[in-house]
């Protein structure tokens, strides 16, 4: 496929690297010399210096033959325009666009085919804060991921001595739960992957991804871990977009608190929120923090733009009581230094945007895309179509099919039925496939499973 990716920053050259391993055809714009010779030492691609909206560039970038423009860039008018213009004058197919200011994003009118005709729009913000929002939800989790319009979630979470199924065999956890369907995806144990088989035994300490019907993870989370009681006092730090749209998401369920460090924007807050208290400060404030009961806090989140205060101020909350920590952290490096210790769960802004992305750009019908454990694993949604004879997939037990090494079907969607995968599963056509794979180099060979032979009409 050929792919133009407009923005060589953080998001950009992370989904550079993504595609560039995948066999696309790649072409990354940016104004920024430094980033594209960057890009182009470690990856196969091409880059092309210039502003990404303006038509003689894009020509440059092979917009005339391009089968899909991604528009990533910091500005969304450049992101708005670039897609305007393929459309115009390239006929670009598919246009994606990230648009992150919310006064755009409430005019819905503005992407259709005759004003902006943008396919697909990325909302970082709102991703980031759907994320956030399951993750409180469901106490415990270090990942909570919707499948199947939310009918079906892939959970990630550590096991703890004290849960039923610690220190058990996989194959017992139908005997522990009768009438629960469930499916262990993948095991971590020291940062190794482990591909669970019935004879696997949980051990306290291991990372481990299940997926089943959304009604009954809280009982499949019970069998890892002692359940948490449910979170109720939420403190904020950041009052930007990110910040905003969380109190507004959870201030209707949840004590929330808010704190930011600009006046101004402290008071406009204070008009826009409706049931959050808004406090001006310093979410690195020790006396502050205190002030504010953050011993009595259940979750604290640290969501302003600044990597280095969210993690400080996370540190300093969890020091002091704070229950659970979460940090947004845009440099992925700092991703993986500090989860895990003071930080209970470090949120990446681009894992998340990336795998939104990448739901359109996988071959086969791949309508969902998530990024695990720092990009290393990836959780997808796939449609099977087709036949016995056109299909690699349709109507073969999962037992017979050809799944590259460290990949696992967990469960199957057909229409508003959730069945749990197992080897003597039948796939039928239009079912919703979810599978997960602990090396997302392979991607390429589940894709190539999922799509349909020439002889499917």
């Amino acid at each position: 496929m050929k792919i133009i990716i407009l923005g060589a920053g953080q998001v950009g050259s992370s989904l550079s690297q993504n595609l560039a391993h995948e066999a696309n055809d790649i072409t990354v714009v940016d104004t920024n010399e430094a980033a594209l010779q960057s890009l182009q030492d470690r990856f196969d691609l091409r880059t092309v210096t210039g502003n990404a909206s303006h038509p003689d560039v894009l020509k440059r970038a092979g917009a005339e033959d391009a089968d899909m423009l991604i528009a990533v860039t910091d500005s969304d008018e450049t992101n708005m325009i670039a897609c305007q213009v393929t459309y115009t004058i390239f006929h670009t197919p598919t246009k994606i666009a990230r648009v992150r200011s919310v006064e755009y994003l409430k005019h819905p009118q503005l992407f259709s085919q005759e004003a902006l005709p943008i396919d697909v729009l990325i909302s970082p913000e709102q991703i980031i804060t759907d994320y956030i929002q399951r993750l409180i939800k469901y106490p415990g989790a270090l990942q909570v991921l919707d499948f199947a319009n939310g009918l079906v979630q892939l959970v990630g979470m550590k096991a703890y001595y004290g849960g039923p199924m610690v220190g058990h065999e996989l194959r017992e956890i139908g005997a522990h739960m009768p009438g629960i369907e469930t499916r262990v995806a993948a095991i971590y144990r020291q940062d190794r992957a482990i591909i669970p088989e019935g004879h696997t035994v949980i051990e306290a300490g291991d990372e481990v991804f299940f997926i089943a019907a959304t009604d009954h993870i809280r009982t499949v989370m019970s069998e890892l871990r002692r359940l948490d009681t449910p979170y109720q006092r939420i403190m904020i730090v950041g009052g930007g977009n990110i910040g905003k749209r969380v109190a507004k998401a959870l201030e209707g369920d949840y004590q929330v608190k808010l704190i930011d460090h600009n006046a101004e924007r402290t008071l406009a807050l204070a008009n826009e929120l409706n049931n959050t208290m808004v406090l001006y400060g310093d979410g690195a404030d020790e006396e502050l923090l205190l002030e504010e009961n953050i011993e009595h806090t259940d979750v604290f989140c640290a969501l302003t733009n600044d990597d280095e205060a969210n993690i400080l101020s996370s540190m300093l909350a969890k020091r002091l009581g704070a229950r659970k920590v979460m940090t947004l952290i845009n440099r992925a490096a700092y991703v993986d230094l500090v989860q895990g210790g003071d930080i209970d769960i470090a949120i990446s802004p681009q894992q998340s945007t990336i795998g939104s992305l990448l739901a359109h750009v996988r071959r086969g019908d791949v309508v969902k895309v998530h990024s695990l454990r720092r990009g290393a694993a990836e959780a997808i949604e796939a449609i099977a179509h087709g036949d016995k004879a056109s299909s690699k997939v349709v109507g073969r037990h999962i037992g017979e099919l050809s799944l590259p090494e460290g990949t696992t079907i967990g469960a199957i969607v057909r229409g508003a039925q959730v069945i749990i995968a197992h080897h003597d599963t039948i796939i039928e056509p239009e079912d919703h496939v979810i599978l997960f794979l602990t090396n997302k180099n392979r991607i390429f060979e589940v894709e190539k499973l999922f799509q349909v032979g020439i002889t499917f009409i």
